[in-house]
């Protein structure tokens, strides 16, 4: 149960227009972390363009961003943000659900391109160690331009916090079939 009363839009209409923004971003939806998350309008609003950024605007195509999430929530053991995303996001941007169960442990499975193992152990140095070391970092060189390097790293960085707040406030899981 939500360690913070999750907020329904007439609970607050002083922010209608900030749940009418954060509603047409989620296709229509108020999901938890934000119910969650507008008892402080401002870092709501925050977060909602800070992750929206990190989503829509970067040159890092929509496959291996859900790769590089759904592999994050296995790390930190987010139901919440596994719901969301297996499988109906990541169905969306072309995943199997194998490579989405296989991402648990994805070392020994042959269902990753390199780029894709490349970015994998990037993400899990991040998550578990915090200092990548250059035998992790260097192979994303390869594939990767500057710009794309420094666009994972946040997208990782802000992922693993999305993760932490969600945990630590305990926010609900959406009902089956309303996540995404």
């Amino acid at each position: 149960m939500a360690r913070v009363p999750l907020l329904d839009p007439e609970d607050i209409p002083e922010q209608a227009d900030l749940v009418d923004r954060i509603q047409s971003g989620r296709r229509g939806r108020l999901i938890n972390v934000y119910r969650t998350l507008l008892h402080s309008p401002p870092l709501a609003e925050s977060w909602f363009e800070h992750i929206n950024k990190i989503r829509w605007g970067t040159e890092i195509d929509g496959r291996l961003r859900e790769i590089v999430i759904i592999r994050l929530g296995h790390l930190v053991a987010s139901a919440y943000v596994l719901r969301q995303h297996v499988p109906k996001l990541a169905v969306a941007e072309g995943m199997t659900q194998a490579e989405c169960d296989a991402l648990s442990d994805w070392a020994p499975s042959d269902l990753f391109s390199d780029t894709e193992r490349a970015t994998l152990a990037y993400v899990d140095a991040m998550a578990r160690d915090i200092v990548v070391p250059d035998d992790v970092f260097e192979p994303l060189r390869a594939h990767f331009s500057h710009r794309q390097i420094v666009e994972l790293t946040l997208m990782v960085g802000a992922y693993i916090s999305h993760s932490r707040v969600l945990q630590a406030l305990e926010v609900d899981l959406e009902p089956d079939g309303l996540g995404g």
